[in-house]
């Protein structure tokens, strides 16, 4: 009987060191994806203008919807060239607009609307390019 518990007490401590993945005293290491710049750019703009936004800060809000707006422009911001992503751009274009109009009238509430809108844009945009890139589509550049 001693021999079993000496087993026990030695074996099953080593057959948990033998194990490859980390232990739950070891912090597991997150990966995080690697980022586009003008999306790393694009969001802390929608930040900003979500700051705006809780801060009451007009100015904030019109500055960061005119820089959100100068992002959308740049060339690296076509991914593909479907009439899906193209109606998206727009959508997200005219969403910025009218956070920059709502800014600077002074309307709170009209700003916000037009941030939620935007951001739902976005969100739809970003699973169609998930969508595109699941069924294998070049994109442009490529």
């Amino acid at each position: 009987m001693r021999t079993i518990m000496l087993t026990l007490v030695v074996v099953l401590p080593l057959s948990f060191l033998a194990n490859d993945g980390p232990s739950a005293a070891e912090p597991k290491k997150l990966e995080i994806p690697k980022v586009n710049p003008l999306m790393a750019e694009k969001l802390k703009h929608a930040q900003a203008l979500l700051g705006g936004l809780a801060m009451n800060d007009f100015d904030k809000m019109q500055s960061s919807a005119e820089e959100l707006m100068r992002i959308s422009k740049a060339a690296e911001w076509t991914v593909y060239k479907t009439p899906e992503y193209e109606l998206q751009t727009n959508n997200f274009r005219r969403a910025a607009e009218n956070v920059i109009l709502k800014a600077k009238a002074k309307n709170l509430d009209g700003a916000t609307l037009a941030y939620v809108d935007m951001t739902v844009t976005c969100v739809r945009c970003h699973q169609h390019c998930r969508d595109v890139r699941n069924t294998s589509f070049t994109p442009l550049g490529d």
